[in-house]
């Protein structure tokens, strides 16, 4: 069994007890946040460890060390203080940040993913205050292999990668998208059970195109224009085959791509590596849940609803895939379900013919399918109308693009439209849920991609369900790694969808929620993970000897990882036998 890191190692005692051997000892304990238990380390291991004297003499409870940081945190003035103060405490004692995340996900998810982190992303140079992760450039991606030998994780199991070429609605961010695969990860740890000590935030930084950044004195990424087609697929080529090399167990989720490489670098190494793209699957999974609830709360089947997608980047294809394929599931031809589903760009609806990428076509309407329309282009207004639309989905980065007179004209399509305004973060959203319920007289099943405060409807206050990625990718990547999935299926990325509408049906849907409140994520993602792994199983790619498909749930529950000390021993002490913790 691979070491987790050279400085230490997670054992296991007769009892099953896990305890945290450490080759170092002073200071350097309190420098490494994973190591440090701060004013927690009690007695005992600081004379043992070389820390007495190094600390203030009370021992607290990291039950106190989380009331004093939390304290901390509220007391940050603005949600950039607070990100800032959040990530300052992932590096002095990462422990503890994910206990202190864990307790309130509620009100920090908003801070450490969407919508803050975007911001957090657009000043990532003048915030900087610490190494996090790995950075790679064309400066030292030659030397990949050797690079990531500098990494003190041994045995790394998920890596998250951006080349940071299309963050949330801000596009370009150069350098500073490795923040968005920071918040990823914690998301992983905290609401999907990923251990840190095996996960990688990873920056490709191959250039920027932002005059902004370029000429900015603070900016801390590579000074040079972007680099495109076969010299950026071959600096991708030396990364991947770095990082199969030096973790080979890894999984790999590509994030923030732009849609003109995020097509070619999924089908390039998806069989290379166990890897897939969030921003293309992970939404899809999450809409398509999303709408199958919609629809089981009216009574009605995917297969009747006629969805017009608004927004034909990485996202909005991911969408139409998964709800084409949603379609085929219930018993529907693929060329039927294609009929149901529009999909409109910035110069309008797909028709074939029309100038457009490759990836898109495949989402083109036949023009013989549009008999009876009239002139196009089509725009929203026209789809909507001629389409006789019932679903609405914004993937656009458009804000105020959803309009009164689209929400009226699906008013007369159906008595209770779906308008899922997704996209990120919040000054992007095609419209608010408040104008949408407006619009529809309360009529409107809504959900947002960033959190809303609940609307007031009448007598009552709606809840706005988050349709959040967060429901599906920590599931999916945690299953992917338990099974020792040699590749990430399309199937795999279904069922993860799938599992999400099964447990909001099980549990919400009575009560008018079409997604789960995000105090929740933990309990999802173990259903994600579960089924992940058993469809692993069935289709042959997983790997796993450890465990068999029934066993999936229990083997997801134990290998859970949750925040809390360990009690450590000093290498090359006597201690009781024990044996390294199994991955």
């Amino acid at each position: 069994m691979a070491r987790i890191s050279r400085y230490f190692e997670v054992l296991r005692d007769a009892s099953g007890r896990e305890h945290l051997r450490v080759s170092i000892n002073g200071a350097a304990l309190t420098r490494l946040p994973l190591t440090n238990k701060g004013t927690s380390f009690p007695e005992d291991e600081r004379i043992a460890l070389g820390l007495d004297g190094l600390l203030p003499p009370y021992v607290t409870t990291i039950e106190q060390q989380l009331e004093r940081t939390y304290v901390a945190f509220q007391s940050e003035p603005t949600a950039l203080a607070k990100y800032t103060y959040l990530r300052g405490l992932q590096e002095r004692n990462e422990i503890l940040f994910y206990a202190l995340v864990e307790r309130h996900l509620a009100e920090m998810l908003p801070i450490i993913y969407t919508p803050t982190v975007g911001d957090a992303v657009m000043h990532a140079s003048s915030i900087y205050r610490g190494a996090r992760g790995m950075s790679l450039s064309p400066r030292n991606v030659p030397r990949a292999a050797q690079v990531m030998q500098n990494c003190m994780l041994d045995d790394v199991r998920m890596v998250v990668a951006t080349d940071s070429s299309a963050i949330l609605g801000i596009g370009d961010q150069g350098w500073g998208g490795l923040a968005i695969a920071i918040g990823k990860l914690a998301l992983y740890t905290v609401a999907g059970g990923v251990s840190p000590y095996r996960s990688l935030p990873l920056g490709l930084d191959v250039g920027t195109d932002r005059q902004d950044l370029l000429s900015s004195p603070s900016y801390l990424g590579l000074r040079q224009k972007r680099l495109r087609g076969a010299e950026y697929l071959g600096l991708m080529d030396q990364v991947v085959d770095a990082i199969a090399t030096r973790w080979p167990r890894a999984v790999v989720q590509w994030e923030d791509l732009s849609k003109d490489t995020a097509f070619d670098v999924l089908a390039r190494y998806r069989k290379r590596l166990p890897s897939f793209n969030d921003d293309i699957q992970g939404t899809g999974a999450v809409a398509l849940a999303g709408l199958v609830s919609a629809c089981a709360m009216r009574g009605r089947k995917l297969s009747d609803e006629v969805v017009v997608v608004y927004g034909a980047g990485a996202g909005g294809a991911g969408v139409a895939w998964a709800i084409e394929q949603g379609m085929v599931r219930e018993g529907t031809t693929l060329e039927d379900a294609k009929a149901r589903v529009f999909v409109l760009d910035s110069r309008g609806l797909l028709v074939e013919g029309r100038t457009m990428e490759d990836y898109k076509r495949e989402f083109a309407q036949p023009r013989g399918r549009l008999a009876g329309w009239g002139e196009g282009p089509f725009d929203l207004a026209k789809t909507i109308e001629k389409g006789k639309a019932t679903v609405l989905l914004g993937l656009s980065g458009q804000p105020g693009t959803f309009t009164e007179p689209h929400v009226r004209a699906m008013c007369a399509h159906v008595e209770r439209p779906v308008v899922f305004p997704l996209s990120n973060p919040t000054s992007a959203c095609e419209a608010t849920p408040a104008d949408l319920l407006a619009w529809s007289h309360g009529r409107a099943i809504v959900a947002t991609g960033s959190p809303f405060a609940p609307v007031r409807v009448g007598d009552r206050d709606l809840a706005i369900g988050q349709g959040n990625n967060a429901f599906i990718f920590p599931g999916l990547g945690f299953g992917s790694i338990l099974a020792e999935a040699s590749e990430i299926t399309d199937a795999m990325v279904l069922v993860a969808s799938y599992a999400l509408a099964d447990y909001t049906a099980e549990k919400h849907l009575a009560h008018g929620l079409i997604y789960p409140p995000v105090e929740e994520m933990r309990d999802v993602s173990q259903r994600v993970a579960t089924r992940v792994i058993q469809q692993a199983f069935d289709e042959g790619v997983a790997r796993t000897t450890k465990i068999t498909r029934d066993g999936a749930e229990a083997y997801v529950r134990e290998k859970f990882w949750r925040p809390g000390y360990l009690p450590f021993l000093r290498a090359g002490d006597s201690t009781p036998t024990l044996s390294a913790v199994r991955g």
